[in-house]
């Protein structure tokens, strides 16, 4: 069960969980065993140039200086044999612990089994569409906001910015499973208001530099003015689409208006705050995401459960971003680091 909220002018949907919302706003963990002394871990990210990815792992690197463990970061750059290559690294550096960062734990089955066989505790954050404790590929826990709930909550707005009479093209990865079912979703939601979904162009993230431009001016040519709305699963995909619409003539109120269901980026802020060929973002909190894989796995290493915690995403708006000065992030107004560093004893 959902309900939708509003914080710190954003539009937020808050998972209803068993976890207690205090007087201060904190609905995460409150209690867990205290910090582990001198401990190493890896961040294997997926590809550090995906603004979701770099933001948890500035995350992971604040609180592991709070509660004192070493970090390295190795860099999978987009690929799936950069990804390999990283878990062998992290699996050669004999880390206490590694964070999978943004990839599918299916594409490196064979991979996390030699971490999982090495008796290596792992969390994850967006490694599958299973949210939280015991996902697969022998990680302890998945750390992500509701995919679903955003695909929905970044429909929705499509929907109640052009009415029924919207073309939406959706842009998605199927290396990525979780990607499919965030498309999907963006699909039915659209249609089952009464949508139109012209297309569902399925190209990979990591090629968005290259590919964004000539697709956009190919559905152009294809769609014209049917076409009124974009909806991809990550910012990413409009990090390269603006310039193809400019070289259009399309201004950035007269062509497509493009929405992300995830993750919230840097530039995908700056292009929403500087009406910039993107009007809407659904976000994660993606600092505390950071946070909280640590504070998972403090818990994995010490064979204590997972806190089953999940996140909130916000809905953010040119009106929203009007509110909060000059922040390029979804950092939630809540006492986060001071709950984790209570439970970590720092």
């Amino acid at each position: 069960m959902k309900k939708r909220t509003f914080v710190a002018g954003l539009l937020a949907t808050t998972m209803l969980t068993s976890l207690p919302v205090l007087a201060d706003g904190w609905d995460g963990p409150t209690t867990g065993p205290a910090g582990a002394d001198g401990k190493s871990i890896v961040v294997v990210a997926g590809d550090l140039k995906n603004g979701g990815i770099l933001g948890v792992t500035n995350g992971v690197e604040e609180a592991a200086a709070k509660i004192g463990w070493d970090v390295r970061v190795l860099d999978g750059a987009g690929s799936i044999q950069g990804r390999t290559a990283a878990i062998g690294q992290a699996l050669a550096l004999k880390a206490d612990g590694i964070i999978i960062n943004g990839f599918d734990a299916v594409e490196q089955q064979a991979a996390l089994e030699g971490v999982v066989a090495s008796d290596i505790p792992m969390v994850a954050w967006h490694s599958g569409p299973k949210i939280g404790c015991d996902a697969p590929g022998g990680i302890f826990s998945n750390v992500s906001t509701d995919a679903m709930t955003v695909s929905e909550v970044a429909a929705e707005w499509a929907i109640d910015d052009g009415g029924k009479d919207i073309g939406v093209v959706i842009f998605t990865d199927s290396t990525y499973q979780i990607a499919i079912d965030k498309a999907d979703r963006l699909k039915e939601t659209v249609e089952a208001a009464g949508g139109k979904v012209l297309e569902y162009v399925d190209t990979p993230i990591a090629d968005t530099s290259t590919r964004m431009g000539p697709l956009t001016t190919s559905l152009l040519q294809k769609y014209g003015d049917s076409w009124t709305h974009a909806l991809a699963i990550n910012d990413l995909y409009f990090d390269f689409m603006g310039p193809s619409l400019a070289a259009a003539g399309l201004s950035p109120d007269a062509g497509p208006q493009a929405g992300s269901a995830g993750d919230g980026s840097e530039a995908a802020f700056q292009r929403i705050r500087s009406n910039g060929y993107q009007a809407i973002t659904v976000a994660e909190p993606l600092n505390l995401q950071g946070w909280q894989l640590v504070d998972e796995l403090n818990r994995a290493i010490q064979g204590e459960p997972c806190s089953g915690y999940i996140t909130s995403p916000a809905l953010v708006t040119p009106e929203g971003l009007a509110k909060l000065g000059d922040s390029n992030a979804f950092d939630p107004d809540i006492p986060y680091r001071d709950a984790y560093a209570t439970i970590w004893g720092k």
